[in-house]
């Protein structure tokens, strides 16, 4: 399950951030995660307790927010919105797209507690 090791990354990266800025605990952790980013967020939500335990986000809550995805076509130029099995243009129907978003795993907001 790489989702706990993602979860120990994030830990990580939220443990230095709440230090930077002198918390004495994490509230809350907000994450982005794309259906192609290739995690599952229940498991994500399962392996965080087990990342957090010791640590100043140990009583933070995880939230979780689906990304939707989105691409650009490269021949009319149109951003729209598509599904993981069809990247397709939804304005022309054109299988020639970028992915815009869907594949991201962002952390995305921090609540923390700062003493006075």
């Amino acid at each position: 399950m790489h989702e706990l090791s993602l979860c120990q990354a994030l830990i990580d990266q939220v443990t230095n951030i709440a230090r930077e800025h002198g918390a004495s605990r994490v509230d809350r952790i907000r994450l982005k995660v794309g259906p192609l980013a290739g995690v599952e967020p229940m498991l994500l939500q399962q392996a965080y307790p087990l990342a957090a335990t010791g640590t100043l986000a140990e009583d933070a809550e995880l939230v979780i927010e689906p990304a939707e995805i989105r691409v650009q076509c490269n021949l009319c130029g149109a951003e729209t919105e598509a599904r993981p099995n069809r990247l397709l243009c939804g304005a022309c129907g054109a299988f020639q797209t970028r992915l815009v978003s869907g594949d991201e795993l962002l952390l995305e907001n921090l609540e923390l507690t700062i003493p006075d």
